[in-house]
């Protein structure tokens, strides 16, 4: 995991997190480059086919543990860098000093990104989009905070993201959104499932923190169709089994 993440870091993040230990390898959404056959495009994805603790999933909420899950700490308090469309995704990068304290652990936040339709999804609904806050303790963990969004009114934070969202491949954006308006991305309501995982995308490194809130925000069909459209096509990698992992509620 510390190589992997040495590889990310040195990249200065500019690089998509989905794109950690490509080496130029083509891998995309479909075809020969599809998630069915990242396992075989390099020995470097090779968790991609066999790994047993693979992203996304389907949360079963009838078949999750109850328990006292405490709360994240979310401590956002720097605003965005700019904004890059790496091929995968559409990625906005964020200044250093904002985190979440989960464990007892400072995860910094070094980007989020999007997925349209969902990757995870619960008791077999599958959403629209969801974004992935993505971040990394002083050791190279990964702790990846996923937020779904339904359809409905329009959601005006991210609107300022799509206005200047970059249409081709390698394209990137300087822009300037506060930490306030990140956090209003979130719902007020933070409950939560947990469960251990994977990179969702290759190399499909596991040992990853999972938390899928609950309550989704929402998004206009119009906005999901303004990113679908840009990355040409869906970029969800299909769920797999939970296998022997525990889901929490």
């Amino acid at each position: 995991m510390k190589k992997v993440m040495s590889f990310m870091l040195g990249a200065g993040m500019a690089a998509s997190f989905a794109l950690a230990g490509g080496h130029g390898i083509h891998w995309g959404y479909s075809g020969e480059g599809a998630p069915a056959h990242w396992g075989d495009l390099s020995e470097d994805f090779v968790l991609c086919k066999i790994g047993k603790n693979q992203s996304p999933i389907d949360l079963r909420t009838d078949k999750a543990y109850e328990t006292d899950l405490p709360s994240i700490v979310f401590s956002y308090h720097a605003g965005s860098r700019n904004e890059i469309n790496n091929g995968h995704s559409v990625q906005v990068n964020i200044k250093p000093g904002s985190y979440i304290m989960v464990d007892g652990i400072r995860f910094e936040l070094k980007q989020f990104h999007f997925h349209t339709p969902s990757e995870n999804t619960i008791d077999g609904k599958s959403f629209p989009m969801e974004a992935h806050f993505v971040h990394v303790d002083e050791d190279g963990n990964i702790a990846v905070v996923a937020l779904m969004f339904e359809y409905g009114k329009k959601n005006s934070v991210l609107e300022r993201f799509w206005n200047v969202m970059p249409e081709r491949a390698g394209d990137r954006r300087d822009i300037s959104i506060s930490a306030e308006e990140i956090r209003k991305l979130f719902p007020k309501k933070r409950d939560y499932y947990r469960f251990n995982g994977s990179l969702t995308t290759p190399p499909c490194s596991e040992g990853v923190r999972w938390f899928v809130l609950k309550e989704p925000m929402t998004v206009t069909k119009k906005q999901v169709e303004q990113f679908a459209r840009v990355m040409g096509e869906p970029n969800n990698r299909p769920v797999h089994p939970l296998n022997a992992r525990c889901i929490l509620k």
